[in-house]
Order: structure tokens, then sequence, then C-alpha cells
């Protein structure tokens, strides 16, 4: 089993920082790093694990989507986690170009923040580009490291200029601290070639939590996001891990998840 490690000092220098009249703000951050630790239990899943640490970023920073990438056993990135279609694509069109913030924040160690894309995100003119096309001015890419290695980054986008505060950057850099904490400790448990497998399911995951929600798109009237939506609050509501939702409901053996009917599986014969 894992143990969810200690919040870090990034969550005590915040909440220290805060004036009483906003201690609500501080009991948000504690319950973030709660949810997050959350994940780290015998059933871990990874790719469970990504999606609540992006989106517990967005939730309770001053920001608007976000997306992860993930290096897989080949060192190369890939996305795995997103909170919108939007920033789906534009994470899409970073790595296809195999430039950006986010890219740079892997490959450096190191945050970069892009206070005005249109202004300043001349660089990466792929990038640049299909941000400002979905509508994203600003974003703040930060690196999951631990000591020297590197596994990822996360994209955190606005729709308005402006980089993130102080407190927003240590809050952004301790989730995934504890996110990239929770994958080292998951190999320091098994060896290396395991974790490589379990990085490699995340990302044929993600393949299959697409299928999926095309399946639902398709069948109830969903858009993307509320698709994605629909699968991880069964799976959680039924205990069960969200790739294998997903798998079923791509193979159309679990159907009525929508609709309020009983959900059913379909046993082929």
């Amino acid at each position: 089993m894992l143990t969810p490690p200690p919040g870090p000092r990034g969550l005590r220098i915040q909440t220290e920082g805060l004036p009483v009249s906003d201690m609500s703000r501080e009991q948000r951050v504690a319950d973030a790093f709660v949810r997050v630790a959350d994940t780290l239990t015998d059933n871990f899943d990874m790719i469970d694990l990504l999606h609540t640490l992006v989106t517990e970023c967005v939730a309770l920073l001053d920001v608007d989507a976000g997306g992860l990438l993930i290096a897989d056993e080949h060192g190369d990135l890939q996305l795995v986690a997103s909170t919108s279609e939007q920033a789906q694509l534009v994470e899409i069109m970073q790595l296809s170009a195999g430039v950006g913030p986010c890219v740079d924040a892997f490959t450096t160690g190191s945050p970069v923040t892009v206070a005005d894309i249109l202004l300043d995100g001349d660089r990466w003119p792929v990038f640049q580009e299909a941000a400002g096309t979905q509508g994203f001015r600003a974003v703040f890419a930060t690196p999951m490291r631990l000591r020297g290695e590197v596994l990822g980054a996360m994209n955190l986008f606005s729709v308005e200029p402006g980089g993130p505060t102080e407190a927003d950057a240590v809050i952004a850099q301790a989730l995934a601290d504890i996110a990239t904490i929770g994958i080292l400790q998951e190999r320091s448990i098994r060896e290396t070639h395991i974790l490589n497998e379990q990085l490699q399911r995340a990302l044929e995951s993600r393949v299959l939590i697409e299928q999926a929600k095309g399946v639902l798109a398709a069948t109830a009237s969903l858009d993307m996001d509320e698709a994605f939506t629909t699968l991880r609050d069964y799976a959680r509501s039924h205990r069960m891990s969200l790739r294998d939702v997903a798998q079923q409901v791509a193979a159309r053996t679990l159907t009525g998840i929508v609709d309020g009917s009983t959900p059913r599986t379909t046993v082929e014969s």
C-alpha cells in the first residue's frame, strides 16, 4: 500500500501568508492536497491521480483549463489528462510541433510562465496560434519533478493575460510534487519495468477514455467534457477504475450510465 506523502512546505508557506478573511481558501488548499493524496491507495490508478491533479489545480487556482503531459518509456511526452477539449487541442498541437511551454518545463525542469501568449509566445509559433485559436491568453507550465528526475509537466491556461501569483505558483508546484512523489514511491516499491508498464497503461487508458467519450457523445448527446465527467463519476461511485469503465463503454458492453436507468453489463456469448 502506498503511504500518502506529507504535505510539502509549499502548503505551509501559502497558508501562513493568508489573511484571516481568506481562511476558506486555506481550507480549499488543504482539501485539494487531501484529494490528490487520497488517490495513493492500494488500487493505485495513475490516470486518476493525474486527472485529479490537473482538475484540482484548475478548481483551486486562478486559471481556466489545464493539461498534463507524461513521458512514456521512450522519453517522449504524451498527453494523459486535460480539463477541456480546448486545452486538449492545444496540448496536441504542442506535442506535434515538439516545442512549447510545457515541453520546455519538462526539458529544463523549471517552471515556464507566459503572461501574454499573443505578445510573448513568438518562440513557439504553433503553440501560440493554437492557444490563441482556443481563446487562451496566458499559460503557466510546471514540471513534475523530484530532485533531478522529471516525469512530465502540467500546463495551466487562462483566458485573460497575466501570470500566476507567487502563491498560486507555489501551490501548483506543490500539488505536482505530491503526484510525482506518489508515482516515484510506487516505483520504489516495484521494479522499474512495472512503473514503465504503469505509464504505458496510463497512455493506453487515455485512448480508451477518448473512445468512450465518443460513444457517450454520440449516444447521449453529451459534449466531450460532460462525457468524461459521466465516466469518472460512474467509476468512482461504483468503485471501478476509470480504464475499466471506459473499456466497457467503448465496447458497448456497459449501457444506461447516462439516462438514469440501472446500468447493465452485456455478456457476450
